[in-house]
């Protein structure tokens, strides 16, 4: 419950800066009330509800069958969605929603519409087979049929030149195709044929194992279709050969049926007789096309079936799914004994109470309940969740805070300051105003479209950028102002504040490159000089600009963290946090890198020409030794050890003395309880409710476990201000990167484009930062 829309109207103002007082409530709500009231609570999203019966399992609670109810008819649902996939029909956005669905009515409509729509399905399954089927015999009809023509014809020319040369004598070879070419009849042999499909990735296989079964007493004969197939069994569209085999006696006819089978080849009757043959090939050509058009009759009928279910789908869809999350938290709630009743535990702000009591009252009006809604707050110590109310422009920074942790109960929100820092910290690496101008442009269009948007099912990057939409205004206008400050616009600078404060040294700019710049006029008013660019010194002067920069917004972002720590140990009132974790924590951070953040600072003030790396090193390597060149103030040497001292002291500072003051604090406060009277039965019942909650009364403190967590957090602080100040110079490197790619973008794409060969430069100037 990290995370909530705005209350309307009537709530008092918004906190943003600490999560609101939350307060555990119980409802007693009639049975006939219940269904209405868990809906119109669930519509305020103000109240969440405990699990009162967690020792029950899903089967064994008592809206059971409902919930499965609910699944039956959302698989009924996710089916008709994967047939409006398949056959490219959108649900409709902008049906109008009906006042009242009796659930009854939906689950036996949404039921004759899945059984129509199956049997739809099995029609045009079958018939879409034969009519594959009608294909494949048509081809092997047409294959076979020029092989039959042109073996006879080879055939009665054989036998026509061997009775030329041997008069009265037959032949064992004529007979192949069973003519009666021979004058012996006596002579002939009888052969039978198998014609049919088989795939081509399996044509090799399929003649090496027909070989191999028959000891080579087949003939076989292949033929490839141009075109692939569609498969009837598979559905798919296979490449596909054309086989006769020619095979003779009953046994090596068993024999190929069987292969034929095991490789998935089809098998289609066949006459020898050409005018049998095209008899069928007519007849075959008149029920594909009558197949051909009952199918596109059957895909008129399911679109449009499709179609009807498309136009309620989404209001099905919803429905379904508030009527399951809505017995799932009727299971959550306990049965009182007398059955009439459901008894149900929860935590809401403090501010819906008069939102909860409208609700319950609205749930009983409308349900024609004689019997009203109970409502009280119950005192606990349990631990409260943390609710942030937030409406259209922080919900989203409140999302991208909550996705590294929620903030505890009452703590400070750091969402709150995300408003500002999360866009700033992405301009620092994307500044630019003139891609800042087109961002903005393109997130006005979602403002500005943003009611009619909201009610459209968009894509997931368009939705994730539309959820987003005032982050990325935010960053868009950020990215504007950083883009000033670098001046840059497509990597093109502009004098937009004035005049350049340097000018070429020959008036005639013949020798800038070896010359240089002199200083003719005032420093440049706001931002980057436009002379660093296209200059040989640009990429390390911005290079050590921006370094220097992303160190400082690091240092000072974690010290607002640090800060916040001390607001929350005020709100506590827990003076071990602030003497023992704000203060070294701040120390420790400052004396080290705020340090660093002061010699960046005085280097740009002074002018200085120190070597900040060499006086970071040897601040701890040799910390006596004197600075020499590098000294940028007086006094610079004692200070550094003084801080040394102080950012080692910070370590144990931080360690040691949280943890056995917590364990002073706690014997003192149970000193001389080890021997009380034993309760009653009701301050016993109360005793061990308190003993369930996180803040229980007399939980056992364990010394151990509060000094390894106290070492952890220390260590990982430490390190932490390390890696942390470390990883903002991501923000350099990527906006030295964004800076170089629009700058190549801009040189070898857009200037070739316009027909230069260079970059129209006046001047390539060569001077040091």
């Amino acid at each position: 419950m990290a995370d909530s829309r705005g209350g309307g109207g009537c709530c008092p103002p918004m906190d943003l800066f600490r999560s609101e007082p939350m307060q555990l409530v119980q409802l007693i709500v009639p049975i006939e009330s219940a269904h209405l009231t868990v809906s119109y609570l669930g519509d305020l999203g103000l109240i969440q509800f405990k699990d009162l019966n967690s020792e029950k399992s899903p089967f064994q609670r008592t809206y059971a069958a409902q919930i499965k109810k609910c699944g039956e008819m959302a698989r009924k649902l996710r089916f008709f969605k994967e047939q409006m996939e398949k056959a490219g029909v959108l649900p409709s956005l902008n049906s109008d929603a009906q006042a009242d669905i009796n659930m009854d009515d939906l689950e036996l409509k949404l039921g004759e519409l899945e059984a129509e729509l199956v049997e739809v399905n099995a029609n045009d399954e079958k018939l879409q087979r034969a009519y594959n089927e009608l294909v494949e015999y048509k081809l092997v009809l047409q294959k076979a049929g020029e092989f039959f023509s042109s073996a006879l014809s080879s055939a009665a020319a054989q036998q026509r030149e061997i009775e030329s040369r041997q008069s009265g004598e037959g032949s064992l070879e004529t007979p192949l195709l069973d003519q009666e070419l021979s004058a012996d009849s006596s002579k002939q042999v009888k052969l039978g044929f198998v014609t049919g499909l088989v795939s081509k990735e399996k044509s090799l296989a399929f003649e090496r194992i027909i070989f191999r079964a028959t000891r080579g007493n087949v003939f076989l004969r292949q033929t490839a279709v141009e075109e692939p197939v569609t498969d009837p069994v598979s559905g798919e569209k296979v490449e596909k050969n054309v086989f006769v085999i020619f095979y003779s006696g009953e046994r090596a006819k068993t024999k190929i049926l069987k292969i034929c089978d095991a490789f998935g080849a089809n098998r289609y009757p066949f006459s020898e007789d050409v005018n049998k043959q095209s008899q069928m090939i007519t007849q075959v050509s008149g029920r594909q096309t009558e197949m051909k058009t009952t199918i596109d009759a059957g895909s008129l009928q399911r679109n449009s079936l499709l179609k009807t279910i498309a136009e309620r789908y989404e209001q099905w869809n919803s429905l379904v799914k508030k009527e399951k999350s809505i017995y799932h938290t009727l299971n959550t709630l306990s049965l009182d004994v007398t059955k009439k009743c459901l008894v149900g535990e929860g935590w809401s702000p403090v501010f819906a109470t008069k939102q909860i009591h409208d609700a319950l009252h609205r749930a009983s009006i409308d349900s024609n309940s004689q019997v009203g809604s109970i409502f009280q707050v119950l005192d606990t110590k349990e631990g409260p969740p943390t609710y942030f109310r937030t409406n259209k422009f922080t919900t989203a920074f409140q999302e991208i805070v909550d996705a590294y942790g929620v903030a505890k109960y009452q703590e400070a929100n750091p969402g709150v300051f995300t408003i500002a820092t999360f866009p700033f910290l992405f301009a620092v690496m994307f500044g630019d105003w003139g891609h800042g101008i087109c961002l903005l442009l393109a997130t006005l269009v979602f403002i500005a479209r943003e009611k009619k948007l909201s009610s459209q099912k968009l894509g997931d990057i368009t939705e994730m950028a539309f959820g987003g939409r005032y982050v990325i205004l935010m960053m868009s206008v950020f990215s504007i102002y950083t883009g000033l400050i670098y001046n840059e616009f497509f990597s093109v600078p502009f004098e937009l504040f004035g005049r350049s404060a340097y000018d070429c040294r020959d008036p005639y700019c013949r020798d800038s490159t070896t010359i240089g710049l002199i200083k003719v006029r005032d420093t440049y008013p706001f931002g980057v000089d436009p002379v660093w660019h296209g200059t040989r010194s640009e990429l390390p002067f911005l290079n050590s600009l921006k370094m220097k920069m992303s160190i400082l917004l690091g240092v000072a972002q974690m010290n607002l963290g640090i800060i916040l720590s001390f607001f929350n140990a005020l709100y506590f009132k827990s003076s071990l946090n602030v003497w023992f974790q704000f203060v070294p924590q701040m120390i420790f951070l400052n004396s080290l890198f705020g340090y660093l953040s002061a010699l960046i600072i005085i280097k740009w003030v002074t002018g200085s020409q120190a070597d900040l790396y060499h006086v970071m090193i040897y601040m701890f390597l040799s910390p006596t030794d004197e600075l020499g060149e590098n000294q940028l103030f007086p006094g610079q040497k004692n200070l550094q050890m003084v801080l040394l001292l102080l950012a080692l002291v910070a370590v144990p500072w931080m360690l040691f003395p949280k943890p056995f003051l917590l364990k002073r604090e706690y014997e003192k406060t149970h000193q001389g309880q080890s021997y009380v009277p034993l309760p009653s039965t009701d301050e016993s019942a109360e005793l061990e409710a308190a003993h369930d909650g996180s803040h229980g009364g007399h939980e056992e403190f364990e010394f151990s476990e509060v000094f390894v967590h106290q070492m952890i957090h220390t260590i990982e602080f430490v390190l932490g201000a390390v890696s942390n100040t470390a990883s903002y110079l991501r923000l350099w490197a990527l906006s030295l990167a964004h800076s170089e790619l629009s700058s190549v973008f801009y040189e070898k794409v857009l200037l070739l484009a316009w027909g230069y060969a260079t970059p129209p430069l006046e001047y390539t100037p060569n001077f040091q930062a």
